[in-house]
C-alpha cells in the first residue's frame, strides 16, 4: 500500500474507532473494563509476572487502573512509561502507588523521575491500542512510542482491546509491530 494511502487508512481506522468509544456508555465501558481485567489477570503470563509495564490509562482506553492496582497488591513491581516528545520514546519507571506520578505529556500521568526507578526490563508489557487485529498488531494514537519500544522488548506483550476494536487485518507500516497476545473482553487472542 503506498504510504499516502496508508497513512489516510490509518487516520480513518483511529477516527472510526476513537468515535466508538467515546460513544461507549460509562456503565458499558466500566463492565468491558472489568471482564478485560479479570481476563488478563486470569492468564498464567500474569499471575507467574514478578514485574510488568503498565501504561496509565486515557478516559477512552481500556482502564488500566485495577491491572495496576492488583499488580501493586500482588507484590508485582509495576512500571509505567515516561514519554519523551522529542524523540518519539518512552523509558519505564518503577511507582509504588498513584502518588508516585505527575502530570505529563498529552494530557497523561507520568512516573515522577525524582522518586522512581528506571526500570530495565519485566517480564510482561501491558501495551495500549485503539485498535488491533488477530494477527496482534495495533493502531494507537499514531505517535509510535510502543512500536518502536515493542521492537527491541524482550518480555512477553499483551495488548487490552474491547473486542468491538478487534478488524481482521490493519495495514501496516515498516515500524509497525505485533504484540504477543491480545486480551479483550470476550477472548484472548495468542499470537505466538
Amino acid at each position: 500500500m503506498p504510504v499516502k494511502n496508508l497513512k489516510q487508512k490509518k487516520t480513518e481506522l483511529r477516527s472510526k474507532y476513537i468515535k466508538l468509544r467515546e460513544n461507549l456508555s460509562a456503565d458499558i465501558k466500566s463492565e468491558l473494563d472489568r471482564k478485560i481485567f479479570e481476563r488478563l489477570t486470569a492468564l498464567p503470563e500474569y499471575k507467574n509476572a514478578e514485574s510488568i509495564f503498565a501504561f496509565i490509562s486515557k478516559d477512552i482506553e481500556v482502564d488500566t487502573g485495577a491491572i495496576i492496582n492488583d499488580a501493586l497488591r500482588s507484590g508485582k513491581r509495576v512500571a509505567v512509561p515516561l514519554c519523551d516528545p522529542g524523540t518519539a520514546t518512552i523509558e519505564f519507571y518503577y511507582i509504588n502507588s498513584y502518588e508516585d506520578l505527575k502530570d505529563g505529556f498529552y494530557g497523561l500521568l507520568e512516573p515522577n523521575v525524582e522518586v522512581c526507578e528506571k526500570a530495565e526490563s519485566s517480564d510482561l508489557m501491558i501495551v495500549p491500542g485503539l485498535v488491533f487485529d488477530r494477527n496482534g498488531c495495533r493502531l494507537g494514537f499514531g505517535k509510535g512510542y510502543y512500536d518502536r519500544y515493542i521492537s527491541d522488548y524482550k518480555g512477553l506483550s499483551a495488548g487490552v482491546c474491547y473486542s468491538i476494536c478487534i478488524e481482521n487485518e490493519l495495514p501496516l507500516g515498516y515500524y509497525d509491530k505485533p504484540v504477543n497476545l491480545v486480551v479483550t473482553d470476550k477472548y484472548t487472542i495468542d499470537t505466538r
